[in-house]
């Protein structure tokens, strides 16, 4: 069983088990959370729309971070210009309990 979750903007295919990194969430490590489904597929039937309304998905706070490291480059030719930047994306780290359906 799959369910499709939106969270920060992005939706994420999930099934029970999975850890999946979401942007960040302001939630304690260790604490369970509950993410509305999008859509909701079983081994026979698709579920979407308001077919699931009801249905959630429980996960736990396993982890906050940051990402890889970006590196932003930005010039302009012939002017002697240069400018680097870096960029590091905050996430949460969720493992998926179970879906409610």
């Amino acid at each position: 069983m799959y369910a499709i979750i939106a969270t920060g903007g992005k939706q994420y295919k999930v099934s029970e088990g999975d850890t999946v990194k979401v942007e960040l969430l302001k939630a304690e490590v260790g604490s369970k959370i509950t993410l509305d489904v999008l859509a909701l597929m079983t081994d026979d039937e698709v579920k979407a729309g308001k077919a699931v309304d009801g249905a959630s998905v429980s996960a736990e706070v396993t982890a906050h971070g940051k990402g890889k490291k970006i590196n932003i480059f930005t010039y302009k030719a012939k002017k002697n210009v240069r400018k680097r930047q870096g960029h590091r994306q905050p996430y949460t780290e969720l493992k998926i309990l179970a879906i409610n359906a």
